[in-house]
């Protein structure tokens, strides 16, 4: 049952503030809340410390923790055949439950107070995200290989899902989207299925897409068409839809994304560390009009859920290969990972106000990539990591403090154990 919190003394835009914590949203902030009663109201001293929101991972694949340094240095579809695919046939129910704790412990660990995932035996992660305190919205991969009867069976499985977790929602911090995995794993019918599923029940749903120039090439050698202009003619581009990747896509395509209300989660260090590409083209995305989230893509691909790191990567990486160093600011990282990541996910989230969600992160600023504190943002951005963070508090609850999470022994130990078995 959640109660009051109130932070003291903690460090907001540059003033020192108190902010007051009511259930599971954001009351006040100012400089003069009242003392608190013995009405078990938590004080937390926030002098040394700021604040920032709670951050928002928009791309990933908790339990892929367990293949952390599986099949590393090799291209994607090598890596997925060879590595992750016959690794994931091995799975169970456990395996994932654990993988997925271990990932929401890294998380919280690192300042994600948010994520949405993408997996099998999503009920397994469902189940870990409870129990870690965290926010997730659970894409249900879709996958049938062209093949009916695939098809019908990940249909049973969608609707099977959204009634088992109470119309898509089986806790106010864990909501049901939809995976279709790729436009090369997963039929046009099945694409057009899964839109009109969303459309009939407010299902979000997130699909990787255009990562590669292989897949590029693929789709034009298999449906006469790019990627992006695939789902256009499918007619599945719409405001409920987010991408991951998106690192090929022309100036027409952005402008279909664009009129289609989809957005965009960038990926840098899995799309570095595969080689899939580096000219992420943000600044004209966000240009259009589309809103442009972060993630880090699984463990095995990125091989941390560290935001702090992912926002400093895409920064760097945009700088780089426009070779612009004015380009894709501190700033700007620390928004595509705090409010336009709220969007991406549709929660009232990523910004430090009252009426919002009270999914907030302190910052340890007795530290050198604090020190000295000309510009937070930037020592936030391009001196720390994700080892800064203190203090997480998610949905009004407290999930770390003073840099120890509840149980994360255990998590650990258990992981070690069951991975044993992936090779």
């Amino acid at each position: 049952m959640k109660g009051r919190i109130i932070i003291r003394g903690v460090e907001h835009e540059g003033q020192s503030v108190d902010i007051l914590i009511e259930g599971a949203y954001i009351s006040r902030i100012g400089n003069d809340m009242p003392q608190l009663g013995a009405d078990g109201a938590i004080e937390i001293d926030g002098r040394g410390k700021a604040v920032i929101p709670g951050l928002i991972n928009a791309h990933t694949h908790a339990a892929m923790t367990l293949f952390r340094g599986i099949g590393d240095d090799i291209p994607l579809m090598h890596w997925l055949k060879e590595k992750i695919w016959p690794n994931e046939a091995l799975l169970t129910h456990e395996d994932v439950f654990w993988g997925a704790k271990l990932a929401c412990l890294e998380m919280i660990r690192s300042g994600t107070t948010s994520f949405m995932d993408m997996y099998y035996k999503l009920p397994a992660t469902a189940e870990a995200v409870e129990e870690m305190g965290l926010r997730s919205v659970l894409a249900c991969t879709c996958i049938d290989r062209f093949d009916p009867v695939m098809a019908e069976k990940s249909k049973r499985q969608v609707r099977a899902l959204f009634t088992g977790m109470g119309g898509g929602a089986c806790n106010p911090r864990i909501r049901l989207a939809l995976g279709p995995h790729a436009i090369y794993t997963v039929s046009g019918a099945l694409l057009q299925w899964i839109d009109a599923f969303s459309g009939e029940n407010g299902v979000p749903v997130q699909i990787h897409l255009s990562e590669t120039e292989e897949e590029v090439s693929n789709a034009l050698r298999r449906f006469g068409l790019t990627p992006v202009r695939y789902l256009h003619r499918l007619g599945v581009l719409s405001p409920r839809l987010s991408i991951a990747h998106g690192l090929y896509v022309d100036d027409e395509e952005i402008r279909m994304l664009a009129d289609a209300g989809v957005k965009v989660v960038h990926n840098p260090a899995s799309n570095m560390k595969l080689g899939s590409g580096v000219a992420f083209r943000f600044v004209e995305m966000q240009k259009a009009g589309i809103t442009v989230g972060l993630g880090t893509d699984g463990c095995s691909s990125s091989n941390n859920l560290d935001m702090i790191e992912t926002m400093k990567l895409a920064s760097l990486l945009g700088k780089a290969w426009r070779k612009d160093p004015e380009t894709l600011t501190a700033a700007g990282m620390l928004r595509s990972a705090t409010i336009d990541g709220a969007e991406i996910l549709g929660i009232k989230a990523g910004r430090i106000e009252a009426g919002y969600l009270a999914d907030l992160c302190l910052v340890d600023l007795n530290t050198p990539a604090f020190t000295p504190n000309h510009n937070f943002v930037s020592n936030l951005v391009y001196a720390a990591n994700g080892s800064c963070v203190d203090t997480v508090i998610c949905d009004g609850s407290i999930v770390m403090q003073n840099k120890k999470v509840s149980g994360e022994e255990e998590i650990i130990d258990r992981v070690r154990e069951i991975a044993g078995k992936f090779v």
